[in-house]
């Protein structure tokens, strides 16, 4: 009988020696070191070419693969990753070093994106930073020259399944990341730098996205800390630290007559330090099919804020060539509960919303905003809604 059962445990513990090995031949991982391919962490040889073999290699493996990049600083000029050909199912983009854009400005300036990951699936980005050197474009552009338009730092277009955690992006010429037309996005713990006057270099930008996350993470920039865009659903933004920069702002919509809406936002447990802005919707004086609607505001602490709730559907930021109809922007079931702080000017909270379709639907809940320790003001234009619990300043709507 003991033999019996000797034997018995002999083969229950190669059974699992078995599965264990299994286990382990499943969720091999095959890592591609972007120096194999010619990289060098000098700052100084261009590795462009170098990055797009490893990134030929990762992809055509039919395992999970890591593409790594060690310690130091990479040259890259403007490339785009593809997943056309992609055989693997997950791509790990290791950083443990810098990526640095060419000194001349116009290189990057003339391209619309740095560095673009197009058409792909189970990408992932961990670590590092991305010095896009952007302040010489901007000093060009503050003297009114002839400049480039400048290049997104980061960009995913038609993508899915994408994860980027820990990433630093400094000084991008225009927009830091853009998620545009990709679903199922998980955007945790980075850190966008550049200068309160830096202009157009949003932090991320999203438009034409399904299912997006972006936590745990501090902007500081020149203009809005996070811009939505037409075609946003079901986005959700928590713990988000924004300054210097415009807030967080849904558009600006009504750019084209045919627009996607923008529905189902959360944001959650924010600060907004020195900012133009804290909460923003703005939209064009023009027709549009456009909406935004099931947008909740949650919890946020505004510190010396410009304009801490705003909606403005005549939105027009240099006073040039505005259109001059009426917003077609149907904005409705807007809530902001519990957001507290200061404000920077007499007007707190403000909704100038359409004359053809007024803002409905609009909720206050436990809102405390003061201007130089005394009360603020608010103004309602077109705008119906209700309030709960202690509102101050007091409601227009």
């Amino acid at each position: 009988m003991e033999m019996l059962m000797l034997c018995l445990h002999s083969i229950l513990f190669f059974i699992f020696l078995v599965s264990l090995n299994n286990i382990n031949i499943s969720s091999a991982e095959t890592s591609y070191n972007v120096q194999t391919y010619g990289a060098k962490p000098n700052g100084k040889t261009d590795s462009t070419q170098a990055f797009l073999h490893a990134w030929t290699a990762a992809c055509g493996s039919t395992d999970p693969t890591i593409i790594y990049i060690p310690e130091g600083r990479y040259l890259l000029g403007s490339v785009a990753f593809r997943g056309g050909n992609c055989k693997s199912p997950d791509i790990t983009i290791r950083i443990d070093g810098t990526l640095i854009a060419p000194e001349d400005y116009r290189i990057l300036g003339l391209a619309s994106n740095w560095l673009s990951f197009e058409g792909v699936s189970g990408v992932s980005i961990v670590g590092g930073a991305l010095d896009a050197k952007g302040s010489p474009l901007w000093d060009c552009k503050s003297k009114g020259s002839n400049c480039p338009a400048g290049a997104t730092t980061l960009s995913f277009v038609n993508s899915n399944n994408i994860k980027i955690n820990g990433l630093l992006s400094l000084n991008s010429q225009m927009y830091h990341i853009v998620v545009n037309g990709c679903q199922n996005v998980q955007v945790q713990g980075i850190r966008v730098i550049a200068a309160g006057d830096s202009p157009n270099t949003d932090g991320i930008h999203v438009q034409l996205s399904t299912d997006v996350v972006i936590t745990n993470s501090s902007i500081k920039t020149g203009d809005d800390c996070i811009s939505i865009g037409p075609g946003t659903k079901n986005l959700w933004i928590e713990r988000v630290r924004c300054g210097p920069g415009h807030g967080i702002s849904i558009g600006s919509l009504a750019k084209t007559v045919d627009e996607a809406g923008v529905q189902n936002v959360t944001v959650k447990s924010t600060s907004f330090t020195g900012t133009t802005n804290g909460f923003r919707i703005k939209s064009w004086a023009r027709h549009s099919t456009g909406f935004a609607r099931a947008i909740r505001f949650i919890g946020a602490t505004m510190i010396n804020v410009q304009n801490p709730i705003i909606i403005d559907q005549n939105y027009c930021p240099h006073n040039l060539n505005c259109p001059t109809e009426v917003s077609g922007i149907q904005i409705s079931d807007v809530i902001y509960q519990g957001i507290r702080g200061t404000s920077a000017t007499p007007v707190a909270i403000k909704f100038d919303c359409s004359f053809k379709y007024p803002c409905k639907g609009i909720t206050l809940q436990n809102v405390n905003l003061t201007y130089l320790s005394k009360e603020a003001q608010s103004t309602c234009t077109n705008a119906i809604g209700k309030t709960y619990g202690q509102v101050q300043p007091d409601n227009c709507l």
